[in-house]
């Protein structure tokens, strides 16, 4: 490279960084999270999730002898399918910011858990979510855009990835949010409110760390749900982990997780979590 070219390669080189910082501090602004992390301290602003109490109450099992929550999809009546559909369309219309920090988790956490549903409901039969392709998003409908809160337009993976784990940063919010499917943490039987949030995040935590598609020994390993592994950067490095499952661990489950050696094996049902 001669003399003359070099401040010109290092100019473009420059530019093409400048604009490539730009994109991604466009992009960065755009978050989802960025658009609802506003919230109102101290605020006694509720939402009316009654007509969501039933639907769960009506059509989930939650005494199967599996221990697993399953739904009874193909019950579902034209008329609560309605309710459903009213529910979704007034959670977007919803002030977010008006609402408390609990108040606005319990929020989200019922959103996406209803819109899940919704998705089901308006494919079924399906065996599992992940045959299920939407425009944008192909192997599941996690990235189409299906609802606009606040004239943004969102996806389930943004209410998960994009506002949940950011803006809270809570690992229990996996335990809370449902797939679907059969490996994935219980569908809660009730609505999270504000009011009861903390205690029906630990009792989900408990749920599934104690159930053999959370932690299970297998042999001298531990056999962990594989949203364990997806989501190591929520739940720490291998010590940090093992904490995080001893606090919601009864004693069984305890020793098993004390007494494993050796690397994690990982492991997940994505067959749909319907009442057969």
């Amino acid at each position: 490279m001669t003399s003359h070219s070099r401040p010109q390669y290092l100019r473009s080189i420059t530019i093409a960084l400048a604009m490539t910082l730009m994109v991604l501090a466009s992009a960065a602004a755009e978050s989802p999270a960025d658009e609802f992390k506003a919230y109102s301290q101290g605020s006694s602003v509720t939402i009316d999730h009654s007509a969501w109490g039933p639907l769960l109450g009506t059509y989930i099992d939650d005494a199967h002898p599996s221990g697993i929550n399953l739904f009874d999809y193909a019950a579902v009546s034209a008329a609560d399918r309605g309710i459903l559909d009213s529910y979704l369309n007034r959670l977007q219309q919803v002030d977010v910011a008006g609402m408390d920090k609990d108040e606005q988790m319990a929020y989200w956490i019922n959103f996406y858990n209803a819109l899940t549903i919704k998705v089901i409901l308006d494919h079924y039969p399906v065996d599992s979510i992940k045959d299920i392709s939407l425009p944008g998003s192909r192997g599941g409908p996690w990235k189409a855009s299906l609802v606009t809160v606040k004239g943004v337009d969102l996806s389930l993976n943004d209410i998960e990835h994009g506002i949940l784990r950011p803006i809270w940063g809570d690992p229990r919010i996996h335990y809370a949010v449902n797939c679907a499917s059969i490996g994935c943490p219980n569908l809660a039987s009730k609505p999270y409110t504000g009011e009861n949030l903390d205690t029906m995040l630990n009792d989900a935590a408990r749920s599934y760390v104690n159930h053999p598609r959370g932690v299970e020994r297998d042999g001298r390993r531990l056999k962990l749900s594989s949203i364990y592994n997806w989501y190591k950067e929520d739940f720490g490095n291998k010590d940090e982990l093992k904490a995080h499952l001893l606090q919601y661990a009864d004693p069984k489950t305890a020793e098993d997780i004390r007494g494993a050696s050796g690397s994690f094996k990982y492991d997940y049902d994505w067959d749909l979590n319907e009442t057969k």
